[in-house]
């Protein structure tokens, strides 16, 4: 019963399309897995949005990819490792030739294999790797997109990051570096790119997201798509107004 009434409101959405002059807009997740990933696609996918799912292993993301369409959600995935550039790019160009129009980015930051340092233990390369994978990994992506919603004037870049981007802790050494970097890229490119009508959106989550519980990626999702829906703040945290307690 919950699929057929899923496939009808597909089916719903798409004679609405047809009728009404209504197009679903395109949405590509970047480092989509079955947590957080997942549950944007769901909630985006729900809002009138199709998904282009991005990571390392084809297998998976057709399993997301099939699961997704079970519940009325049209999405696809295209496998490249975020970290090597030329198959980013290569996703990229797929994406484009199948969906044409991208929306809206978002990006989870990648460490790769990369083991997350205290401070005292932090190395030049340890914090190279982590920095690698997370800014410059968020600068190839963003670059594969913002040039065309600059000319349309219109779009959005949504980056997730962990509290470490918002407040310094000495656990986190060498990624503490690379997620406030990557919160100072994106702070930038919010200010270059709103006067051109582009949203840049960050949140950073708690990292003891988990399905389940009171921190469940569900909740951080809606909370997502409440701060893209608005586009009011910049950027914002999950749970909401934890850096009071962070700081204190």
């Amino acid at each position: 019963m919950q699929l057929f009434l899923a496939m009808l409101g597909y089916i719903m959405t798409i004679n609405v399309s047809m009728e009404g002059e209504y197009t679903l807009k395109t949405m590509v997740i970047i480092g989509a897995g079955p947590g957080l990933g997942f549950s944007l696609a769901k909630t985006f996918g729900k809002n009138g949005f199709r998904i282009a799912l991005v990571s390392r292993t084809q297998e998976k993301l057709d399993k997301y990819a099939e699961q997704l369409g079970e519940m009325g959600i049209e999405a696809q995935g295209f496998a490249a490792d975020i970290t090597n550039k030329m198959q980013l790019m290569r996703a990229f160009q797929e994406i484009k030739n199948t969906f044409g129009t991208i929306d809206v980015l978002e990006f989870s930051p990648h460490s790769g294999n990369v083991t997350t340092t205290s401070v005292l233990e932090t190395t030049d390369e340890s914090a190279l790797q982590f920095f690698n994978n997370v800014v410059i990994g968020a600068i190839n992506t963003a670059r594969q997109v913002f040039p065309e919603m600059i000319e349309r004037g219109e779009g959005a870049l949504l980056f997730t990051s962990d509290l470490s981007a918002m407040s310094p802790s000495s656990m986190f050494g060498n990624s503490g570096i690379a997620m406030s970097g990557l919160r100072n890229y994106i702070l930038s490119l919010h200010e270059r790119l709103l006067p051109l009508g582009v949203f840049v959106g960050h949140l950073s989550i708690s990292p003891l997201i988990k399905q389940g519980t009171s921190f469940d990626p569900d909740q951080v999702a809606e909370a997502w798509y409440n701060l893209y829906d608005k586009r009011t703040e910049v950027e914002d945290t999950f749970p909401k107004g934890i850096m009071q307690f962070i700081k204190k």
